[in-house]
């Protein structure tokens, strides 16, 4: 058996199997696990429900018949996933699949260690480190099209810590969000692939994170690191609206226009009737520049709410002529507090 810190030191060397279900997997996982089902998910259901009704000597007997005719695949797998013959594998609470799973590849000669407490200590693991691991943050803000995701990776190339949320989000942050992105992950599991982005940084230095309200799109950023995002000094930067619209147009011009008036239909009633129906007619007559400044009216009011109301006691205000992401990112680098 073997606690978290070490199952999380490990993984670069030595393969992690989940043998849950299928939809426990979905729902979360560790970052770098392999799903190894045991059960399917309607085996699993199945199995609980005869535990439920009936006993756990029937359950058991089940889950045997369900097991048995796959056993021979299960170390197959398993020599093709880890052909040193080492493995580590972990079910919910560490108990009785994993047991299972690590007995019989036991028996076929690889060396198996067992996560103790399952995914269940891990998740505990995830949710204490994000309440009580120190985060110098630092965030990066500005109105809807300055370009702050570019700005964020350039300083990330220059050697700044980052934190990329709407990355480990899939979502941009806004009603149009949504547009070019893989499926957005549960909660639970941006929970996961935060801690795990944290993990790897130096809690001494500074970590940028763009500024974001507490939900992108349908994921929620968890309470304790919101919490220290919304008192962080915060660097507020301002670029030409000329530039704001071109980075707008970058992004969008070639999505569907069926999904930019989805994403408009989402702000109808902030934006009126009259404004709606003219970002619509702009969109339906590629005149993308104009919907684009329509967004902006916007978004500006709502990001100019939210800056009234942040409990940041340390704002800086930078202004450039310029929208170029990597001589902004330079700057920012010098000026910002550390």
């Amino acid at each position: 058996m073997i606690q978290v810190p070490a199952l999380l030191n490990n993984r670069k060397t030595c393969p992690l199997l989940d043998v849950r279900s299928p939809g426990e997997f979905a729902q979360g996982h560790i970052p770098g696990a392999i799903s190894f089902p045991l059960f399917s998910d309607d085996e699993r259901a199945a199995v609980g429900t005869v535990y439920k009704q009936v006993g756990k000597t029937a359950a058991l007997e089940l889950g045997l018949r369900y097991v048995g005719p796959k056993l021979e695949s299960f170390v197959v797998n398993a020599r093709s996933t880890a052909p040193d013959g080492k493995l580590m594998v972990h079910c919910w609470r560490g108990g009785q699949r994993s047991g299972s799973v690590a007995w019989l590849l036991r028996q076929a000669g690889f060396e198996v260690d067992v996560l103790e407490g399952g995914y269940k200590a891990y998740r505990q693991h995830v949710l204490d480190g994000l309440h009580s691991t120190p985060f110098n943050l630092l965030i990066l803000g500005g109105e809807t099209g300055s370009g702050k995701t570019k700005i964020l990776k350039c300083l990330r190339d220059i050697g700044e810590q980052i934190i990329d949320l709407e990355g480990l989000a899939h979502h941009k942050g806004s009603a149009f969000g949504f547009i070019g992105e893989l499926p957005q992950p549960t909660v639970e599991q941006f929970e996961n692939n935060l801690f795990e982005a944290l993990i790897t940084l130096d809690p001494a230095q500074r970590v940028w994170v763009e500024n974001e309200s507490h939900s992108i799109g349908r994921i929620y950023i968890p309470e304790a690191f919101w919490q220290k995002m919304r008192t962080a000094p915060l660097v507020n930067i301002k670029v030409p609206d000329a530039v704001r619209i071109n980075n707008l147009l970058d992004d969008y011009v070639l999505t569907d226009p069926e999904d930019l008036e989805i994403a408009f239909l989402k702000i109808a009633k902030k934006l009126g009737g009259l404004q709606l129906k003219i970002a619509v007619e702009s969109l339906r007559n590629n005149n993308f520049a104009e919907a684009a400044a329509i967004a902006l009216r916007y978004y500006d009011k709502t990001y100019q709410h939210g800056l009234d109301n942040s409990l940041s006691t340390d704002i800086t205000q930078v202004a450039f002529d310029h929208g170029a992401p990597l001589e902004i990112a330079r700057e920012l680098a010098i000026i910002a507090p550390r």
